[in-house]
């Protein structure tokens, strides 16, 4: 099975970005773009685990003693070698005391954190395929020509350990557990 740790968005901010990128959806189609419902902010990604590392990452991530976590987006912005639209999320220190926590108490599960520096964001859409794409190049330049959004910020009482499911349409999350922040 395929994990990874996150937080969810509040409705609020779920439909606050869907307002601001209908048009984009709408003109861009032929890219990948992600379901409101499907929107989260990565904490930790696990990728291919076995039963029994999993019960060892519900039973850590248990553990966890944290307050709740500030989330304020940023801009939209693009991850272009990846062929990533995202809404950035700024390194609050509720959100990167999180994601350090996480990375540490996963440890005796086999998980080792990242090497790359945190990059908290929103995927919005993906292009398909791996080479270049004129329509995600024409969504570079639309983007640039927005007027600046702002987005609401919101707090987090819960993370979450999602599941992921890759199927031809996309990739779909479903919740495996729950876990409080104080």
């Amino acid at each position: 099975m395929r994990l990874f740790v996150g937080v969810a968005l509040t409705s609020e901010v779920q439909n606050a970005i869907a307002a601001g990128t209908r048009e984009l959806r709408e003109a861009f189609v032929r890219l990948r773009w992600s379901l409101p419902e499907q929107w989260h902010v990565t904490l930790q990604f696990l990728g291919e685990t076995d039963e029994a590392a999993s019960l060892c990452v519900i039973e850590q991530l248990r553990g966890i003693r944290a307050q709740a976590v500030d989330i304020e987006l940023g801009e939209p912005a693009f991850f272009e070698r990846a062929g990533v639209f995202h809404v950035a999320v700024r390194r609050t220190y509720s959100l990167v005391a999180l994601h350090e926590e996480a990375g540490r108490v996963l440890l005796p599960c086999g998980f080792e954190p990242e090497e790359r520096t945190f990059s908290p964001h929103i995927t919005l859409a993906r292009k398909k395929g791996r080479g270049p794409s004129s329509d995600f190049a024409r969504l570079q330049k639309a983007v640039r020509l927005m007027p600046a959004v702002r987005l609401p910020s919101f707090q987090v009482k819960e993370f979450i350990l999602y599941q992921s499911f890759t199927d031809p349409a996309g990739s779909r999350y479903e919740v495996r557990e729950r876990f409080p922040l104080m």
